[in-house]
């Protein structure tokens, strides 16, 4: 009956996180897209809903193994003891995560979680933890939106030097749009592709998702510079750049949408991870063996994440898109490119990675680009001290709610 209870209340906490998820994180796939004007609100949550269900149920299982047995050494600790402290862990983050929300905060799911796993493992003894994963995990913290800031400068200064201080941009913008046509699109087919669709028993491989995706580059390419060249400049059009800035529409909600899926195959490991761990020992799966992740687990947390993104997501939509600093289609698309990037890569490599942090690191790196004046320090500075503040509180969260249903379940 013990076992029943806590499996019941681990799915409704799950469902819990995975709806904070949605809310505080669906702004680092969609803020930019909403602060340049690309996607009305309502837009960009359809967007979002609908690619980041599909990366969580489809790539979200690469991550969902490290949070679920990598973080602590499960074998070491009963198994009763094992699922209260996870279904502990997911109350702990998302109340972490709601207090953020409510405050506007861009805060990391990623690293709630994993302080709330190692909360309650602290509680049981310190030695319990890996922590080699963790500090792997807390370099790619670091790394993460320092390679998505340098990605999006890179980006943007191609776009400013190649394009923008031209004399005709509009001319230069068709012989370039088309490269960055193929990369976005080779990029999301590769993110999908590419261990993307095992959970449907469809496995390619590296190089055959890589000659696939390139293909798949090479046809976008060829259609967008059809298209390109199809279009007429109007002689006595004034603002060519207003212009420009609308071209780079269409791209900026292809790469909204990517770090959307980017996000959901990352991020639902934060929701779903500890369930997986719940759900074996329910089963009689014996623990430290390799970890089993039902679809249905999945769908869980990419249903939770689509409920949060439709109902609470607009608030930390704002510190992204227009707080930061100032956003347009271009800006956004090459921090929405790079984010993307970033966050598939250390994905595929298993890693937790935070994609606030990402985000935010390359909203920072298109600032940088146009000059230091242009980025607001003091948000900055607010969203700072919260990733500071994030491992620790919820390692205190997780302790004393650990403590607590101890007490109650087992006495």
């Amino acid at each position: 009956m013990l076992l029943e209870l806590i499996l019941v209340l681990a799915i409704l906490a799950s469902l819990y996180m995975s709806w904070n998820i949605g809310a505080n994180d669906v702004a680092n796939s969609m803020g930019t897209s909403v602060g340049s004007g690309a996607l009305t609100l309502k837009r960009a949550i359809l967007v979002a809903v609908t690619f980041e269900f599909l990366g969580a149920v489809l790539v979200g299982k690469h991550v969902t193994n490290t949070i679920a047995k990598g973080i602590v050494s499960p074998t070491l600790i009963n198994p009763h003891v094992l699922m209260i402290g996870m279904f502990g862990a997911l109350i702990a983050a998302g109340l972490w995560v709601t207090i953020a929300t409510y405050l506007r905060l861009p805060v990391s799911t990623t690293q709630s979680i994993v302080g709330a796993v190692m909360g309650f493992a602290i509680v049981i003894n310190m030695d319990l933890i890996h922590w080699n994963v963790v500090g792997d995990i807390a370099a790619s913290w670091v790394i993460s939106p320092l390679l998505g800031a340098l990605m999006a400068y890179i980006f943007f200064m191609i776009l400013k030097k190649f394009i923008f201080s031209k004399d005709d941009p509009i001319k230069e913008a068709k012989i370039v749009m088309p490269f960055f046509i193929f990369l976005t699109a080779a990029l999301i087919a590769m993110s999908i592709l590419f261990k993307g669709l095992k959970n449907i028993g469809l496995d390619l491989g590296l190089w055959n998702s890589l000659l696939i995706s390139i293909i798949v580059g090479i046809i976008a390419m060829i259609i967008g510079y059809a298209l390109l060249r199809r279009y007429k400049e109007d002689l006595m059009e004034k603002d060519k750049y207003k212009k420009l800035e609308n071209f780079f529409i269409y791209l900026q909600v292809m790469t909204a949408a990517s770090v959307a899926f980017a996000h959901g195959a990352n991020d639902v490991a934060n929701s779903v991870g500890p369930l997986v761990t719940i759900v074996d020992i329910y089963n009689g799966v014996p623990i430290g063996s390799h970890v089993t992740i039902p679809l249905w687990v999945l769908v869980l947390g990419g249903f939770g994440i689509v409920i949060g993104i439709s109902t609470w997501g607009y608030k930390v939509i704002e510190t992204i898109g227009k707080r930061i600093t100032e956003i347009t289609p271009t800006r956004g698309f090459a921090a929405e490119l790079a984010a993307a990037f970033t966050v598939l890569v250390f994905s595929k490599l298993g890693m937790p990675v935070s994609t606030s942090q990402v985000i935010v690191g390359s909203v920072m790196g298109v600032g940088l680009a146009r000059g230091i004046a242009t980025v607001d320090y003091r948000v900055i500075k607010n969203i700072l001290l919260s990733w500071v503040f994030t491992l620790p509180v919820a390692m205190a969260f997780s302790a004393g709610i650990f403590l607590l249903f101890r007490y109650i379940f087992l006495g």
